[in-house]
C-alpha cells in the first residue's frame, strides 16, 4: 500500500481524530475484516447488513491495527477512547482515500486505470487481463470478484508505488452505482461485455442494466478510450454515449470497422477448451487453446486481448501468454478430475440466465460421444439465480427445459426458489431418474455420494447465495485426484 498518515487521511476525508490517536501515525494497511488486520493497518468499521464493524474495532485494535475508520466512538474495557478518524460515512471515505490514491498513482507514475463491466464475464477477463499487463508492468487487480463500493477501494489499497496498471472490476446492481466508483478512480480504458438478465429484478428491467453499465463509457475522457463488445447490440449502441476514442471487439461474425481485436474459428476440443484465432488490428493473427472450458469465454479471451493491445502490448506476447491460460479465480468453469473417473466442473460463483445458458452447452458438448463412439454420462446440479425479481419463475422454468433439449443425461434441482427448473424439466419430458430435486445441500450431497459413478461429468451452477460451489468442493474432494483448469 501507499502509506498515509493519519494527518493525510483526516485531510482527506474531512474527519474527526479521536484524543488517543496520533496524526503523525502512519498507516500500512486498510482493512475491513478483523481477522485479516496486519500490524500498522487502519481497520475500516463498517456497518454492514448483519454485523456492525464497530463491534470489532477492540480486537483489530489489539492485533495490530494503528487506528479505525469509525461512524461513531467506541471504548476498550477501561472506557478509553479508541484511536480512529471519526467520518459520517465510513464506505464513502474509503472512496475518498482510493481516489487520493490513484490520483498520487497517475500524478506519479503515469498509471493507466482500467474498468471492465459487464453482467457476465469481469471475473475471468480482470484475471486474463491482469496477467496480459503483469508482463509489461506492476499491475494490481482484485481478489475473486472485489467489485463494488467497498471492494474497489480494497483494490486500490494494494497498490504499491511502482504499480503501474490497475484493472478495476466494476459491479453495479442499481443506476449510479457505476457512476461512483468511475467518479472514484477516473478509468482511462473502460471494457463492456455483455448486457445480460443478471439482478433485473434490482434493477427494474434489462433497460436499466444497459443504462447502468454505459456509465462507465461515458465516464471516459475524450483521450480515452471505450472497448465495446459488437456482438452484444445493447453495448455496441454505447458508442453513442462516449466522447472516447472506440474500438469493437468480438467473436461471431465479420470484423466490424474500428476493430480491436478480433476471434475467429472458433471451437472447443474434448477436454471443454475453447480453441481461437485472435485477429490484430494489424493483420497478425494467432491460434490459441484457452485453458478456459468453454466457448462462451472467446468473448472474455478477446476482450482482454484488446485491452492489452490498446494498451501497447505485442500482438505475440498477448497470443503467447493467454495460450493454455486458466481462470486465476475460484468457481469459474473449475474443472477438478477426481480418481476414480468422475469430472466435477464447478461454476458456482455466479449465475443468470445467459451465464447457465453457456454452461449447459458446455456440459452438452463435453458429453458428445467422442471418435469411438463413447459417450460420458453428463450432470446439471442446478441452483436458483437469485435476484431475477418477478421472472424468476418463468427465467427458472426455461431453464429445466433447456436441459432436457440439451439432452443432459441428470438434473438435480435444489432449492426451493430453482424447483420451476425440476418442474418444467418432467413437463419437457424428463421423467423416472433423470430429473430429482432435493430442498437443500445436505441432501444433494448425500443424493449425488450414491449416485455418482466412473465416467461421470457433473457441472455445478447457481448464484453464489445458494451455495453450490462449496457443495462442487465437498464432492469434488471425494476420491480427488487433482484440481485442473
Amino acid at each position: 500500500m501507499i502509506e498515509l498518515s493519519i494527518q493525510e487521511i483526516l485531510d482527506i476525508t474531512g474527519g474527526q481524530a479521536t484524543a488517543t490517536v496520533q496524526p503523525a501515525t502512519v498507516i500500512s494497511a486498510v482493512t475491513t475484516d478483523s481477522r485479516e488486520v496486519s500490524v500498522g493497518a487502519l481497520f475500516v468499521a463498517k456497518p454492514g447488513e448483519f454485523s456492525d464493524g464497530h463491534a470489532y474495532i477492540d480486537s483489530a485494535l489489539q492485533a495490530g491495527a494503528v487506528a479505525a475508520l469509525a461512524e461513531r466512538e467506541t471504548f476498550d474495557a477501561s472506557r478509553t477512547v479508541h484511536p480512529a478518524v471519526i467520518v459520517a460515512d465510513a464506505v464513502q471515505a474509503m472512496g475518498q482515500l482510493a481516489a487520493h490514491i490513484v490520483q498520487l498513482l497517475k500524478s506519479r507514475n503515469d498509471a493507466v486505470v482500467v474498468g471492465i463491466t459487464g453482467s457476465a464475464g469481469k471475473t475471468t477477463t480482470k484475471d486474463l487481463l491482469a496477467t496480459l499487463l503483469a508482463q509489461d508492468a506492476p499491475t494490481v487487480a482484485p481478489i475473486g470478484s472485489y467489485n463494488g463500493e467497498v471492494g474497489v477501494p480494497l483494490t486500490v489499497f494494494t497498490a504499491t508505488e511502482d504499480t503501474k496498471y490497475l484493472v478495476i472490476e466494476m459491479g453495479a446492481t442499481g443506476i449510479g452505482h457505476l457512476s461512483y466508483l468511475t467518479d472514484m478512480v477516473k478509468p482511462q480504458l473502460g471494457v463492456v461485455l455483455c448486457v445480460g438478465s443478471a439482478h433485473a429484478g434490482e434493477f427494474g428491467g434489462v433497460d436499466n442494466i444497459e443504462r447502468a453499465k454505459g456509465e462507465l463509457v461515458e465516464a471516459l475522457p475524450a483521450t480515452g478510450t471505450a472497448l465495446l463488445n459488437h456482438d452484444d447490440a445493447r453495448v455496441a449502441r454505447m458508442s453513442s454515449r462516449t466522447a472516447a476514442n472506440l474500438g469493437y471487439f468480438g467473436a461471431a461474425g465479420t470484423a466490424p470497422e474500428s476493430a480491436a481485436v478480433w476471434a475467429s474459428d472458433v471451437t472447443t476440443d474434448a477436454r471443454g477448451q475453447v480453441n481461437l484465432t485472435l485477429n490484430f488490428p494489424d493483420g497478425a493473427k494467432h491460434r490459441i487453446t484457452s485453458g478456459l472450458l468453454g466457448r462462451h469465454h472467446a468473448t472474455n479471451i478477446v476482450a482482454a486481448a484488446s485491452a492489452a493491445h490498446a494498451l501497447g502490448l505485442a500482438p505475440e506476447l498477448i497470443a503467447s501468454t493467454l495460450n493454455n491460460l486458466g481462470a486465476g479465480s475460484r468457481w469459474r468453469m473449475e474443472r477438478t478430475e477426481r480418481a476414480d473417473g468422475v469430472t466435477i466442473i464447478n461454476d458456482a460463483y455466479n449465475a443468470n440466465p445467459d451465464s447457465m445458458r453457456a454452461a449447459l452447452v458446455t456440459l452438452a458438448e463435453l458429453g458428445l460421444p467422442d471418435e469411438q463412439g463413447h459417450a460420458r454420462r453428463t450432470w446439471a446440479v442446478l441452483g436458483a439465480m437469485l435476484e431475477l425479481g418477478p421472472d424468476s419463475v418463468l427465467e427458472h422454468d426455461m431453464l429445466g427445459r433447456l436441459a432436457v433439449r440439451m439432452n443432459i443425461k441428470k438434473l438435480l434441482v435444489i432449492g426451493a426458489e430453482a424447483k420451476p427448473a425440476y418442474n418444467s424439466a418432467v413437463l419437457e419430458g424428463s421423467w423416472g431418474d433423470e430429473a430429482h430435486y432435493v430442498p437443500d445441500v445436505e441432501e444433494a450431497k448425500r443424493f449425488l455420494t450414491e449416485q455418482l459413478r466412473p465416467g461421470d461429468i457433473v457441472l455445478f451452477k447457481s448464484s453464489n447465495g445458494a451455495g453450490l460451489r462449496f457443495l462442487g468442493d465437498d464432492i469434488a474432494a471425494l476420491a480427488e485426484e487433482g484440481r485442473g483448469a
